[in-house]
């Protein structure tokens, strides 16, 4: 599995994302859409608007939180076949 995760440093939702990744030991690659030219542009590009964190499985774009809810723990636990508990 190939996972890209389109994140930002000053992103609450983002440092939880990779939180929830390192715990379960879940590789991936990070793409700072400040720092890379064009990654901003990306993410519009295939989710319609400035939204992050956004992970990119295998090529198919998901995104792992809700606006105003936070980080989807169970959803992305079930998504990557590990536990919550």
């Amino acid at each position: 599995m190939e996972l890209l995760v389109y994140s930002a440093s000053w992103c609450r939702d983002c440092r939880e994302a990779k939180r929830f990744l390192a715990k379960h030991n879940i590789k991936f690659k990070e793409i700072d859409i400040e720092a890379v030219p064009g990654a901003a542009d990306e993410v519009i590009s295939n989710v319609g608007k400035r939204a992050i964190p956004q992970f990119v499985i295998d090529g198919k774009w998901v995104q792992p939180y809700k606006p105003g809810r936070g980080f989807m723990h169970d959803e992305m636990a079930e998504l990557f076949g590990v536990s919550e508990a």
